[in-house]
């Protein structure tokens, strides 16, 4: 265990932020007796399931405000984009939209625009937003989410802009208000930020040091979920495998793990992401041992040639993957493995690629997320020469695409008339009428079917196979 300062929010700054929630609730209240119409927020959301987590704490803010949460940035009042700062196209998105919102606010000076998140932690981005968009009334960064009440109520009365950038190692706070996505699944973070400043992330930059919740705070939270009849949960933390390292000498994410399982209500968890590195034996054999959590785990390898992942600052070798590869695979037969790939960072040849080919060709992935390297300025990659020209680097992104495509489809293939118990979380996104939920590997399953089995599990039989999902009928 390593000592830590005090990071938890205290309760009673928890209570200010909830009076000044109260007070911008009788204000919207004011206003919807005066105008019989609820003021609406819209909130946006890019990047990894953290920032899912934390629109979901604004979300609930907001709620508890008295706005209605739109899915319409037009017919919205407040308008807040959470942005993700691990690739350059994410950052574009973000001030693309913000510019084409002068318009809107010229044309509606009373709508409130904000952009928090990841991106605004960066200083130079901040700036940016400053004095470039001049519209936007509302930046912060990650770790002034909990203060974004009294950071809402300045810019309502002072009708100022407002920017707070606080540069903190991160805290925790407890019993803020959360509006959850609909359906049966939820997310819980377990610990926030990272330590192991791998040379081409910014994530140890903008969202801090490893910190983890108590565990009687997390699993107060799982039993609500439960009692709220929720299904499925997913553990979060930037690495879940050092969960606990902060707290507890004789406690780690296992154990936890281990009285997650404990919890009536809850039939499947999830949990990501695991750093190689860091992923152990006793949780091989936790996950092995208990049938609530889910065969599936996502170990990114990022690259599959030792020099690249020495100048990564990943501190494991392709070879000791691997190794760690065949004892889940020993242990869970049948375990739905998913893996992140950087294609191009600097420095790596064509013949080093050849490497990772030959990981993907060995582990047989079920699914890969894959990127070409993207520059992030102040970390230690930015400053790095590269090998490849971006040409050569789409041609082996191409590649691995190629590569991993056929692996997916004879992995999904082989389901081909099996029948799998599938959490139903809704319908399609691209057809209303048909239902889609996952297997417990993740696999997306869509299959035709009445809106009650919406929440629930049920058994389909697989039809027909395609690279990155499958076709069921239901068993009743």
């Amino acid at each position: 265990m390593s000592d830590r300062k005090n990071v938890v929010l205290s309760p009673d700054v928890v209570e200010a932020q909830k009076d000044i929630i109260e007070q911008i609730f009788q204000i919207n209240e004011a206003f919807y007796r005066l105008c019989g119409v609820r003021k609406k927020a819209f909130i946006e959301t890019y990047g990894c399931q953290q920032n899912v987590s934390d629109s979901e704490i604004l979300a609930g803010m907001l709620s508890s405000m008295g706005y209605e949460l739109s899915d319409s940035k037009d017919e919205a009042d407040f308008i807040i984009y959470n942005t993700c700062a691990v690739r350059e196209n994410a950052e574009l998105k973000v001030y693309g939209n913000l510019g084409a919102l002068k318009h809107k606010k010229s044309k509606n000076p009373g709508l409130i625009i904000g952009v928090c998140g990841c991106m605004m932690q960066q200083k130079e981005v901040a700036d940016t937003i400053r004095r470039k968009y001049k519209h936007v009334d509302l930046v912060f960064g990650t770790h002034s989410l909990y203060y974004f009440p009294s950071l809402l109520k300045q810019v309502l009365d002072d009708s100022s802009r407002v920017v707070d950038v606080r540069e903190t190692d991160g805290s925790i706070a407890e019993n803020y208000p959360v509006v959850r996505g609909d359906g049966p699944c939820a997310w819980v973070s377990v610990m926030y930020g990272c330590n192991n400043f791998c040379s081409y992330c910014i994530v140890p930059y903008v969202r801090g040091r490893e910190r983890s919740r108590e565990k009687d705070a997390v699993l107060c939270e799982i039993r609500s979920l439960a009692a709220a009849g929720y299904k499925e949960i997913t553990l979060l933390g930037q690495n879940v495998n050092s969960y606990g390292k902060d707290l507890y000498s004789d406690y780690d994410f296992s154990d936890l793990l281990s009285d997650a399982c404990k919890i009536d209500g809850i039939e499947r968890i999830r949990f990501m992401t695991s750093h190689p590195k860091d992923i152990s034996d006793k949780l091989i054999d936790t996950m092995a041992a208990n049938d609530k959590i889910c065969k599936q785990l996502h170990l990114p390898v990022q690259a599959g040639n030792n020099r690249v992942l020495e100048v990564m600052n990943r501190r494991y070798t392709k070879e000791g993957y691997l190794e760690k590869i065949k004892k889940i695979k020993e242990k869970m037969p049948g375990i739905t493995l998913t893996t992140d790939i950087i294609v191009g960072f600097p420095g790596e040849t064509k013949e080093e690629f050849e490497d990772t080919l030959d990981v993907l060709r060995k582990v047989r992935y079920d699914t890969i997320f894959s990127f070409i390297y993207s520059k992030r300025a102040g970390t230690p990659a930015a400053v790095m020469d590269d090998v490849l020209t971006h040409e050569e680097k789409k041609e082996c992104f191409d590649r691995l695409l190629e590569v991993q495509d056929e692996i997916s489809l004879e992995k999904n293939e082989a389901l081909r008339g099996k029948v799998m118990k599938v959490l139903v979380e809704g319908t399609s996104k691209t057809d209303e009428n048909v239902l889609s939920g996952r297997t417990e590997g993740g696999k997306i399953v869509n299959f035709e079917g009445d809106s009650k089995y919406i929440g629930e599990f049920a058994d389909v039989e697989i039809t027909d196979v395609r690279t990155w999902s499958l076709i069921g009928k239901i068993i009743d």
